[in-house]
């Protein structure tokens, strides 16, 4: 299951990638809308009552400035949910996966000393993460009783414990 913003300008993007993505897997994936606090609370406690259904947060600027509130929600009612930013494993979320923003601020850094230089903007190419990080919560796992397997620890670029 994927929670999208349905206010949100990347919602058509996510939703084809997580059908895309489920579809290579021979899944299917129900998406879910909310944006208010009172959606996403009624939104997750449905999903609760369907045992063993892991969700992911879509990315939006909304649900990272209330990232501790999702997370205390999804821990409420015990769901395995995965995110898209680290900063969501960091204050108790299960796992998130996504581009690694100080790499990210990095190229922005090296594009403005480009630009500073005498590059026109409009010549430079449009540039996607290159470098995406796994952070793995092990305290939220063990909490909600999901077994990582050591494969999938072994390849995180961080387990907190």
């Amino acid at each position: 299951m994927t929670l999208v913003n349905p206010n949100s300008a990347l919602t058509d993007t996510v939703i084809k990638g997580s059908q895309a993505g489920a579809a290579t897997l021979g899944l299917q994936v129900e998406i879910v809308r909310a944006s208010t606090d009172h959606e996403i609370e009624a939104v997750l406690a449905s999903i609760s009552q369907v045992p063993g259904v892991p969700l992911l947060f879509g990315p939006d600027p909304s649900f990272t400035s209330r990232r501790l509130q999702l997370v205390t929600l999804a821990a409420r009612y015990a769901l395995p949910a995965m995110y898209v930013a680290r900063e969501f494993a960091e204050v108790g979320g299960l796992i998130s996966y996504g581009p690694d923003l100080t790499n990210a601020y990095r190229e922005t850094g090296v594009y403005t000393g480009r630009i500073l230089k005498g590059e026109k903007p409009a010549s430079l190419p449009v540039a996607q993460p290159t470098k995406f990080e796994l952070v793995i919560n092990l305290k939220t796992a063990k909490a909600l009783g999901v077994n990582i397997p050591d494969k999938l620890l072994a390849l995180a670029d961080e387990v907190i414990e």
